[in-house]
């Protein structure tokens, strides 16, 4: 690959490749890791490449199973998550943030699997590949994330109007 073709990829994969790293580990500073890693992962790819989706699956792949390893490392069994900042104000959260927070509250299992079908596109068949699970595995995985997040949504519209 050369490197103007490398830096094609990179402009029009990192916000994907970003996403799906923050998606899993729920950490901005590891997901700048994990993407940095993948991205350097392509750069020394030798291996062809028959397209630009096939880049894609492939940067996507490398993205959860580094996320996978990172979550799986000695070092972050043992740190502990930062504080989070109490908010100063009782005000009406964002439509878009308060739709974030709750993805977020997901399971890894789920987040991941609803990230790559619904933000990223991808089909059934192409999540399972991506995953390494069975395309029922996939649908239960779509089904349950929907209910959750369905609850976890009417839950906080409930918190924020007293209820």
């Amino acid at each position: 690959m050369t490197e103007s073709e490398f830096e094609h990829y990179f402009m029009l994969y990192k916000e994907t490749v970003w996403s799906a790293a923050f998606c899993y580990v729920k950490n901005a500073v590891d997901a700048d890791d994990i993407s940095q890693e993948v991205f350097l992962k392509l750069y020394t790819y030798s291996g062809e490449f028959s397209g630009s989706e096939h880049i894609r699956a492939w940067l996507l792949r490398c993205t959860v199973n580094r996320s996978k390893d990172h979550l799986r490392s000695h070092w972050q069994k043992y740190s502990e998550p930062l504080e989070s900042i109490p908010e100063q104000e009782d005000t009406k959260p964002d439509d878009t943030d308060s739709l974030s927070e709750v993805f977020m509250k997901l399971s890894r299992k789920l987040r991941i699997t609803m990230y790559l079908h619904y933000y990223q596109g991808y089909s059934v068949t192409e999540t399972a590949k991506l995953l390494g699970i069975s395309e029922s595995a996939v649908g239960v995985r779509l089904m349950r994330g929907r209910k959750k997040l369905g609850k976890l949504l009417s839950e906080e519209r409930n918190e924020y109007n007293g209820s």
